[in-house]
């Protein structure tokens, strides 16, 4: 990426502009980006900056991810919270950091969020969405988005070993929180009152654990999340700030994704039911749906000056980067458009949780989850069929569908 004569700052160019925070675009995002790349292969330009539209880009720029920095604090400032308790939350994010501190609490936290961890707590998966399944396959018919929402959290509640009847007192605050970086300042009174309650709940729940003293057998989650704080390793404001952050984003991706795999096999009823068949085919399936269309964008700030493919990006520049997209276009796979649970390369051909040294720390407790779950949810819920027009969340910030009514045959 080194500069040459020829570099032309990105301001100069003539590029298409896709107006990602208009209710329309939520729709069908996929059919705007592929319209753009018609008109500039790899980048357009967004009201904040600008957007990688092609799979290939986003994976050499963010190569170079020592020049970037995390761009969610200029997101908080464009919305106009800046010092507002939302705004801090999100300033004190293990995903904001950069350099030293992120460093360290990457290190410290590596081994509570291991792979190791995660398949810990895969019979837990199993039980929380089974038990949710026994209350509502009764009905015959229900909005299987709502449904899908009430499985990351009470997972969640069970890693870090309090009571399930937070749940409700929660879940509006997580779903405030999974528009936070929709770009919709309309949003900013749910944003304050989700995070102050999540805020009081960490403590209280640090609080509760720290009464009951240790227990004999293996550490929990929460337990190994305290120990780095009694470490040194972290402050308490850094120990109630990850506490919020794991109960967001575990509930909204996980969510989000099992509800994409849903409405992505409704009319691909011999993929459902091979999910039900096989946790390896419902694997796939998962990663075929993180290609196919996923929620996550990431923002990058540039921290110093680069310049890619003859373009050069200044300091100062946003940069978005649409994982959930990276998969439709030609560099990422042969027939993107196509939905193949079997192809070849299949985990290469997307960014579901982003890349680099920011990539998702909860990355693995997700990907168990999500399979456990449609796994489970394939074998008891057959003959899925949609019963209404779904709704769409915004698209910057965690995408995906805002209710999806159908009617399905209890197993």
């Amino acid at each position: 990426m080194a500069d040459t004569i020829a570099d032309v700052g990105v301001d100069a160019l003539d590029l298409p502009l896709l107006a990602i925070e208009d209710s329309g675009f939520s729709l069908d995002p996929v059919a705007r980006f592929a319209e753009a790349r018609t008109r500039h292969p790899w980048l357009a330009r967004i009201s904040v900056g600008y957007i990688i539209t092609e799979h290939a880009a986003m994976r050499d720029i963010m190569r170079n991810d020592a020049s970037m920095e995390i761009g969610f604090n200029d997101l908080v400032e464009y919305m106009g919270a800046t010092g507002t308790p939302w705004g801090e939350f999100i300033r004190g994010t293990v995903q904001t950091q950069s350099g030293e501190t992120h460093h360290r609490l990457r290190e410290a936290l590596r081994g509570a969020f291991s792979p190791r961890m995660a398949n810990r707590y895969r019979g837990v998966m199993r039980e929380q969405i089974e038990a949710l399944l026994d209350e509502w396959l009764p009905r015959g018919a229900f909005d299987f988005e709502e449904f899908a929402s009430f499985y990351p959290i009470s997972v969640m509640c069970r890693m870090i070993g309090v009571p399930t009847d937070i749940i409700p007192s929660l879940r509006a605050s997580l779903e405030a929180l999974g528009l936070a970086m929709s770009m919709d300042r309309k949003h900013l009174p749910e944003l304050q009152r989700g995070t102050l309650l999540l805020e009081e709940t960490a403590r209280r729940v640090i609080a509760a654990r720290r009464g009951a003293g240790r227990s004999d057998g293996e550490p929990d989650l929460l337990e190994a999340v305290l120990a780095v704080r009694e470490e040194g390793q972290m402050s308490e404001e850094e120990l109630v700030n990850l506490l919020v952050f794991m109960f967001v984003g575990g509930y909204d991706t996980s969510k989000n994704v099992i509800t994409l795999i849903m409405f992505t096999l409704l009319d691909k009823p011999e993929v459902y039911a091979r999910c039900a068949e096989s946790l390896d085919y419902t694997r796939k399936a998962m990663h075929e749906t993180f290609r196919y269309h996923s929620p996550s964008t990431a923002t990058r700030k540039v921290a110093q000056e680069f310049s890619f493919r003859g373009v050069r990006f200044p300091a100062g520049t946003l940069i978005m980067f649409p994982w959930g997209m990276s998969g439709r276009d030609a560099t990422a796979t042969e027939n993107p458009d196509s939905f193949d649970p079997d192809r070849k390369g299949l985990r290469g051909s997307h960014f579901a949780f982003g890349m680099g040294a920011h990539i998702c720390l909860g990355q693995f407790i997700g990907l168990a989850q999500i399979e456990e779950g449609f796994h489970v949810i394939a074998r008891c819920l057959k003959n899925p069929r949609l019963t209404g027009q779904p709704g769409w969340r915004p698209f910057p910030g965690v995408w995906g569908i805002a209710g999806l009514p159908i009617a399905f045959d209890p197993a």
